[in-house]
């Protein structure tokens, strides 16, 4: 199939693409995206239409193309940029906290790691949703078979991941078969509610995002706790302020990091991120990569 519209970006010379590839090669099948050593090609939902972006990354830079419906190519690149973290201020963060006695050597390492975005804020909402409180693999394994059950075709013979419209269509007994707990359908129904009566507004970029606002109207819904909303926002808002303190993941490599006896509990790892304000959430992304390049 012939592209609709292809662009060229410059990445910075530390991008490290091998965390933007790992991140959307998490599932094994490839329904809704795939992967090689240098390239990601990722279905998504624009606007109720299947898409499919392709990312081929050179020496400094990545050829973005979009098949199927039409897209204008400042829509393209904005999507792209923010789906890449490029919008981030990973260099300020490095530069600030480069010497710092406990994570500097870790930021040396992993110079230019910026977090992978979804690629709606919706998508980050239901794979925050998805993930609590289960191990990752379990993770990808419904959230592949809610993009199976929707199966909403997309170019280059991927599937796209499903939005509001097409998730408040499925029956609780779909949501069960997909392995979606009953608190976790009564979140993924609020969440899929408000956003359709547009009482929550997903579409605001970094520049008009108003985090208090909107992390307020998110944990009214019930089965939304903090970490889902810090996890969203970072994933879904390149917000890089949220504390992940409870993340089981990020306490157990802070604790390797600082050679602690023991797994520090979510007191201390509060504590500690707190003096790296405000850019705690890509601390946590560190310690995150510090374990595994897909930084889930």
């Amino acid at each position: 199939m012939t592209p609709n519209k292809r662009l060229t970006l410059e990445l910075p010379n530390n991008f490290q693409r091998n965390g933007f590839i790992a991140f959307h090669n998490r599932d094994g099948e490839a329904i809704a995206e795939r992967c090689s050593d240098d390239s990601v090609t990722k279905a998504l939902l624009l606007n109720g239409e299947a898409i499919t972006l392709h990312f081929q990354f050179a020496a400094s830079q990545v050829l973005v193309e979009a098949f199927g419906v039409a897209i204008r190519e400042p829509e393209l690149k904005n999507i792209a940029q923010k789906m890449l973290g490029l919008n981030q201020s990973a260099d300020a963060f490095e530069a600030q906290f480069s010497d710092h006695p406990e994570l500097g050597a870790l930021l040396k390492q992993q110079s230019g790691l910026r977090v992978p975005q979804s690629a709606t804020p919706f998508e980050a909402l239901v794979w925050a949703i998805v993930g609590q409180q289960i191990s990752v693999i379990v993770a990808i394994n419904i959230r592949r078979r809610l993009i199976q059950a929707v199966n909403q075709t997309a170019p280059e013979n991927l599937l796209a991941f499903p939005d509001a419209d097409a998730i408040a269509k499925l029956s609780d007994d779909e949501l069960k078969n997909c392995g979606f707990s009953r608190a976790k359908i009564i979140a993924i129904r609020n969440l899929c509610a408000a956003v359709l009566s547009n009482d929550i507004n997903l579409n605001a970029d970094g520049l008009s995002l108003d985090v208090e606002t909107l992390s307020a109207q998110l944990l009214a819904l019930k089965g939304i706790g903090p970490w889902t909303v810090s996890y969203a926002l970072l994933r879904g808002f390149d917000w890089l302020d949220g504390s992940l303190h409870g993340d089981v993941a990020v306490r157990k490599n802070l604790g390797q990091l600082l050679a602690l006896a023991a797994t520090p509990d979510a007191q201390f790892t509060e504590h500690w991120l707190a003096q790296f304000s405000p850019w705690r959430a890509l601390v946590a992304a560190h310690l995150w990569a510090r374990a595994n390049a897909a930084g889930y």
